[in-house]
Formats: structure tokens, C-alpha cells, sequence
């Protein structure tokens, strides 16, 4: 045998596989050959493609499928093939770019922009509707507005009660204890 791919290695199954196992096999490969999903070029898909559909036609007739395992176990008493590594092995069959990363195709890019258009729009829809509001784009709490423009300095460290309230502090909505 020369240093081709069996149509078992090509399918990825046993030589001992059944018939729903060879099917699986075809259609798991066929699937990841479809132009849609494959790394490859169309023409190596094309034609990987039909190498696989004509390993699955012969291997799912019995006659054909004998005839070729007879012809394997003749060639492989004669010139026993060393078996290639799997590094390469998996290259040489289309199979070692699935699971890749690929660029993105312009429909992609084209959504990506659109997201960030969405995303600033509703951005400055929302700063420029509080704008026009005429709220604060910064909101501080009133505890820190009365520490900052208070006449003398709040000095908490030396004691656990709370400060007394000035004559013009509006009374708070909530009292602790009766």
C-alpha cells in the first residue's frame, strides 16, 4: 500500500465497524468538509469531500468491502506501511484545522459595529436626556454636601454620638429610638 490514507483512516473508523457506524462516520466528516464550517479552501473541501464519499461507498457495499480488505491484507504482507505520525497525519487529512480560530467575515464585523453604535447611542441618550433634565450628572450624598460646607470642622473621633443638628438642618425622616 502506498503511503495514501486507507478509507477506513479516512472515515475514522475500525476496519471491524458496521454499517450505522460507517454512516455516522461519513456524516460526522461530511459535516465538517461543508463549506460553511471547514478552514479549507473550496476546491481541498471539494475534493476531500469526494474522497470521502467514495471511501463510504465502497466500504457500505459488502462485496466492494471485501474485495478491498483482501487487497489491504495483501498489501500488507507485502510492504508493511510504517504508520505516519499523528501530528502529520492529522494535517494531511483536512482534519487539523477544525477547532481553529478564523478571522472574522464582514457580516461579523458589521454586527460588531452596530453593538458598539447601540451602545454609545444609548449612552449619550441617557446623559443627554438627565442633561436636558438639568440633573446632576454627579449626585453626592447629602451627608457628604453637608460635611463639605459646613462653617466648622465635624470632629467624630472623639466621641460615638452623633453630632448635634444645626437650627437650619431639616429634620431627619427616620429617628432612632423613641
Amino acid at each position: 500500500m502506498s503511503s495514501a490514507q486507507s478509507h477506513y483512516e479516512r472515515l475514522g473508523v475500525a476496519p471491524e465497524a458496521d454499517a450505522l457506524t460507517l454512516r455516522q462516520a461519513f456524516r460526522r466528516r461530511s459535516k465538517a468538509l461543508h463549506p460553511d464550517t471547514t478552514a479549507l479552501p473550496a476546491a481541498e473541501a471539494a475534493r476531500q469531500f469526494q474522497k470521502l464519499r467514495e471511501a463510504y461507498d465502497l466500504l457500505q457495499d459488502p462485496r466492494q468491502r471485501a474485495a478491498y480488505d483482501a487487497g489491504l491484507a495483501a498489501a500488507d504482507q507485502v510492504s508493511p506501511v510504517p504508520t505516519p505520525s499523528p501530528v502529520a497525519q492529522r494535517h494531511s487529512d483536512g482534519w487539523g484545522h477544525v477547532g481553529e480560530r478564523r478571522p472574522l467575515s464582514g457580516g461579523e464585523w458589521w454586527a460588531l459595529v452596530l453593538l458598539v453604535l447601540a451602545l454609545a447611542f444609548c449612552l449619550l441618550l441617557g446623559l443627554g436626556g438627565a442633561w436636558a433634565r438639568g440633573l446632576e450628572l454627579q449626585v453626592q450624598p447629602s451627608w457628604m454636601v453637608a460635611e463639605q460646607t459646613s462653617p466648622q470642622p465635624l470632629n467624630r473621633a472623639r466621641s460615638d454620638e452623633p453630632p448635634a443638628a444645626r437650627p437650619d438642618a431639616p429634620e431627619p425622616a427616620f429617628v432612632a429610638g423613641p
